[in-house]
């Protein structure tokens, strides 16, 4: 079988990378080959450079599962270990020779091989050595913004939510289980789930309140996220915890994703328990204010054994 591939980490799979895929998509079918993907399990950074942790986008798995929802179910991940001192014309022989690529699509301004950044020329020369066709990706104009998987980072890290979220195309997502805390929001009518992420790599948002998604057991619930040290009841370590709008149940040890819609504030610490009630009840009519009824008495009971 014969392929027409392009290679990258695509995290996030954002504007960029949707539109480099659709090329290879359109690619694939003037040619009459099959659409693949070659990217790789870790960032390449992380390699190359010893003692850095990356903030991913999404985990390996995510990713997979991005790329196949573009319509492209031939993916290689590549472990970039294996790879990272290959030049690019040592990359070429292995897609042509050992994976069936006919044609390279290569994004636009993507470089690969252990011997730097070079022209397009040279790729081309290096191609045609190794008999392999190769395309340049026209650049993903669609808007006047940047859209790069490090801008969205940036915009996440500064509580710039919606703008990430338009460039992701989809809502920025953390998954994780819940394991006990405790028990503060109970004590005051909100209780919450404590979230800990299943991959320590992903980023997480800015600290702040957001409006999210929860999506548990393929239901969606609206709730308020707080990502910080909770101030107001002397904490010092970081968590991340839900209030998940309208449930009942008992959620330890099931896994929730977490869907960021908006930020709404900066954590702050309030003189008392009371005045951190009210907040929330103001985040609440803020985050859902067309079916938000909130009373003590009525969510005294929602989510019993959580925080």
């Amino acid at each position: 079988m014969a392929y027409a591939a392009t290679i990258g980490f695509f995290d996030g799979m954002h504007l960029g990378h949707r539109f480099l895929l659709q090329e290879l998509l359109s690619l694939s079918l003037q040619r009459h080959l099959v659409p693949m993907v070659v990217t790789f399990r870790q960032h390449p950074r992380s390699v190359l450079q010893s003692g850095y942790t990356p903030q991913l986008l999404m985990t390996p798995c995510e990713r997979l599962e991005a790329i196949r929802a573009q319509g492209i179910e031939n993916v290689q991940m590549l472990s970039f270990s294996d790879v990272r001192d290959w030049t690019k014309r040592r990359f070429m022989c292995y897609l042509h020779c050992e994976l069936g690529v006919e044609v390279l699509l290569m994004g636009y301004n993507h470089h690969f091989g252990c011997d730097g950044n070079t022209a397009f020329s040279d790729y081309l020369c290096a191609a045609r050595e190794e008999h392999l066709q190769l395309v340049q990706s026209r650049p993903y104009a669609a808007s006047q913004v940047v859209v790069s998987s490090t801008k969205i980072r940036s915009l996440l890290l500064s509580h710039h939510v919606e703008q990430a979220n338009a460039l992701l195309a989809a809502p920025y997502s953390l998954t994780g289980r819940v394991v006990h805390g405790r028990q503060i929001g109970r004590r005051i009518g909100f209780p919450t789930a404590n979230i800990e992420p299943s991959d320590s790599c992903k980023l997480i948002p800015a600290s702040g309140v957001y409006a999210v998604e929860v999506e548990m057991d393929n239901h969606g619930y609206k709730g308020i996220l707080n990502i910080g040290t909770n101030p107001t009841v002397g904490g010092t370590n970081r968590s991340l915890e839900v209030y998940i709008h309208g449930f009942s149940g008992n959620l330890y040890d099931q896994v929730l994703t977490i869907r960021f819609l908006r930020f709404l504030r900066e954590e702050q610490r309030f003189s008392s328990l009371d005045e951190l009630r009210k907040q929330i009840t103001a985040d609440c009519e803020q985050a859902f204010p067309q079916n938000h009824r909130h009373s003590v008495e009525e969510d005294s009971s929602l989510l019993r054994s959580c925080r």
